[in-house]
């Protein structure tokens, strides 16, 4: 229930009355006065009340989870979301049974869901809103996953003395091996490649 149309004997009477069926406060809806409040013959014969429109106004976070939850439901999947809000942005949790099939390969299928609930809770905000899905602290054990890739490549290229070219990886991702590697002291990193094919590429300093 998003607008309602609510009556009272008084402006205020109404907006408050609209307020408990939209289980919200004032400062959530937009009210549009629609009838004054009037009295009849003797103020008691025609005595009319007053009548208001309240439409609640869209909270970008709250879209957000809409979202997932009507995805999920259509998916015929029990995923349960848990909010925190962090230094990076909103993190949405997920937990259920069935996981993978949101993770994907390598987390591609989490980062595309990510994406577009990005894409939802930004419809209904004025400032950019960042969130940030993850799924049981899937992302991370991929960031450790890459931390040791990174090490475990970095000395390949100082064996081998050739570089060595990464699979294709989200800017997330690189941001990790690059700054896994930065202070190391016999290798370099840098990317090539266009976005969805950018890679890390890991040479000798």
């Amino acid at each position: 229930m998003k607008k309602v149309i609510a009556t009272g004997k008084t402006i205020d009477d109404a907006i408050k009355a609209g307020l408990v069926q939209l289980s919200t406060t004032q400062d959530r809806v937009h009210i549009t006065v629609l009838e004054q409040p009037s009295k009849g013959f003797l103020g008691l014969i025609g005595t009319k009340e007053a009548k208001v429109e309240l439409e609640k106004i869209p909270d970008p976070i709250e879209e957000a989870v809409a979202f997932l939850k009507e995805l999920f439901e259509t998916m015929g999947l029990a995923i349960s979301i848990d909010q925190k809000q962090t230094k990076e942005g909103h993190l949405f949790n997920l937990s259920g049974s069935e996981l993978g099939i949101l993770i994907g390969k390598r987390g591609q299928t989490l980062d595309a869901l990510q994406y577009l609930v990005n894409i939802v809770a930004n419809r209904f905000s004025s400032a950019h809103v960042r969130i940030l899905l993850d799924a049981e602290q899937f992302r991370d054990r991929r960031k450790q996953t890459l931390q040791e890739l990174a090490h475990r490549l970095a000395g390949r290229v100082v064996r081998s003395r050739k570089e060595l070219i990464l699979e294709p990886m989200n800017a997330q991702e690189r941001k990790i091996i690059h700054a896994e590697l930065q202070s190391h002291p016999s290798v370099k990193t840098y990317s090539k490649g266009d976005e969805p094919n950018r890679r890390v590429v890991i040479t000798l300093r």
